[in-house]
């Protein structure tokens, strides 16, 4: 059996952790809208037609953010087809995915659905086939009370309270040369700068985030950050990073040390930022937005029929490994939380996503939702200063990667603390030795598994067994080792007793 030790002290915080980094997102992609979060005459549907089935998984995780309404979907979206009567809508060609959009789903029912899940909108703004001018209506539509032309049109459209978005994406991956209205960086800089001037202007109080580069791979990741930046550093408030990981290659262990990619990506997005901060003489953090990250391979090159609604795309089913790199990921996320202040998983039902339904059928819990819901559960706090010692091993890409990755979040208000580890060996177990510096009175309580499961074990409607088990732990004895299965994610809580 490997061994592996963790040293944690109150006082060695990394950060506070912001809510929001457990955020997700929905696109008018698939049936992420459409038989996912809306399916009206579905028997679990309420009078808007929402799926409730659906909406009591999203609250089980306890989601507080969703991005919306795209995507690529948003470079070519004109938000006024999806207010007012919906008979009056129109149904146009929604080119980034080849389909057709009905428009009986938009702003004021998507603002409605957050409100009845629980959880806060993050509205993007189309800066592909359109510009700062529509940027600040919508944002009149949808921030301002009433007295002129947009608030009140709103209001006439029986949403007589403001919607009071608090946080705006400038667009989506506008390096990419798949988006509609694709730009260079000066051209995305300059129009973003635009932009958030007249967004602001409308209201002072939102936040608002700058597209960086689609990923880490992208030739113009590093210049397009220094760039756009550069030309509106003073208006914006966060810049985005989108980071999906594939195994097509079978290579498990390789698969499972691409965290590590990440980790590079977050930390070196964060210095190109702190550059062009040297570079203003400014007194201004930017902070990072991760708003799409997780596992996407399983579904790409799926067939449909071009132009028809809501068909199945991009419906990923997630194994049992695909939860360990989920796992991974969010651990990395909460080690880098003074920086990364937002971060939503893409997407939350049925496209990429861990809920998945049928229509007319059932909804379930894909693998992937579980270390999702423990973070989002038990990772709320204080980020420590984590100090593992681990023994390591190489994979084809990455060199010296630890058998064992691991966080520990301190709720100090709550005196509850939780450490997450993931074992990535294959074969062996590890003992985790656990080293409360001073964490007098605290005990571990419990003990969440999730292994033991074929690495390609996947959960469907009909039998839905890749779960974790919980072992309750004594809380009397000072012991702090705890064997760490092959394959496995673990959360291991403590709390003052």
């Amino acid at each position: 059996m490997k061994q592996s030790k963790v040293t944690l002290s109150k006082d060695y915080k990394i950060s506070k952790i912001d809510n929001r980094v457990f955020g997700s997102f929905i696109e008018h992609l698939g049936r992420a809208v459409y038989g996912g979060i809306y399916e009206p005459g579905h028997p679990a549907a309420d009078a808007n037609g929402f799926r409730k089935d659906v909406m009591d998984l999203i609250r089980q995780i306890d989601v507080p953010l969703v991005r919306y309404p795209g995507g690529n979907f948003v470079s070519g979206y004109r938000w006024e087809d999806g207010v007012g009567p919906v008979e009056e809508r129109p149904r146009r060609l929604e080119l980034a995915w080849s389909t057709t959009e009905p428009n009986t789903f938009g702003t004021n029912e998507f603002m409605q659905w957050c409100k009845t899940v629980g959880t806060a909108p993050m509205m993007a703004v189309n800066l592909g086939t359109r510009g700062p001018d529509d940027a600040r209506n919508l944002v009149e539509y949808c921030n301002h009370e009433k007295g002129t032309y947009y608030s009140d049109l709103r209001r006439s459209h029986g949403a007589l309270q403001p919607h009071d978005v608090k946080l705006w994406c400038l667009g989506n991956e506008m390096d990419g040369d798949w988006q509609m209205g694709h730009k260079t960086a000066y051209e995305y800089g300059r129009t973003a700068n635009e932009a958030a001037k007249v967004m602001k202007w409308v209201d002072p109080s939102i936040e608002l985030v700058l597209c960086g580069s689609s990923n880490s791979h992208m030739g113009t990741f590093g210049d397009w950050e220094a760039t756009t930046l550069d030309l509106c550093y003073d208006k914006v408030d966060y810049v985005s990073l989108h980071q999906y990981f594939d195994c097509r290659d079978k290579d498990t262990a390789n698969f499972l040390a691409k965290s590590c990619d990440l980790e590079n990506y977050i930390r070196t997005a964060a210095c190109i930022c702190d550059f062009v901060k040297g570079k203003k003489h400014s007194k201004k953090q930017i902070h990072l937005s991760l708003d799409e990250w997780n596992v996407w391979y399983h579904s790409n090159g799926a067939q449909f029929e071009k132009w028809s609604e809501a068909p199945h795309i991009l419906e990923d089913v997630y194994n049992f490994e695909d939860a360990l790199a989920v796992g991974l990921m969010l651990i990395t996320i909460l080690r880098n939380s003074d920086r990364v202040k937002i971060a939503c998983l893409a997407q939350l039902v049925n496209v990429i996503a861990p809920i998945m339904t049928e229509n007319g059928g059932k909804a379930w819990a894909q693998t992937i939702f579980y270390p999702y819901l423990h973070a989002s559960r038990y990772g709320r706090g204080y980020a420590l200063q984590t100090l593992l010692e681990t023994t390591k091993h190489d994979t084809k890409d990455f060199t010296d990667v630890g058998d064992v990755d691991s966080i520990a979040v301190w709720n100090d208000a709550a005196e509850e603390l939780t450490v997450f580890a993931v074992n990535r060996d294959m074969e062996e177990d590890n003992l985790l030795s656990v080293n409360l510096k001073d964490f007098a009175g605290y005990k571990a309580i419990e003990h969440i598994r999730y292994d033991g499961f074929d690495r390609y074990a996947v959960n469907t409607a009909q039998k839905n067994s890749v779960k974790p088990r919980s072992e309750a732990l004594s809380a009397t004895p000072d012991a702090c080792e705890f064997r760490l299965n092959p394959l496995s994610w673990n959360v291991i809580r403590f709390k003052k007793v």
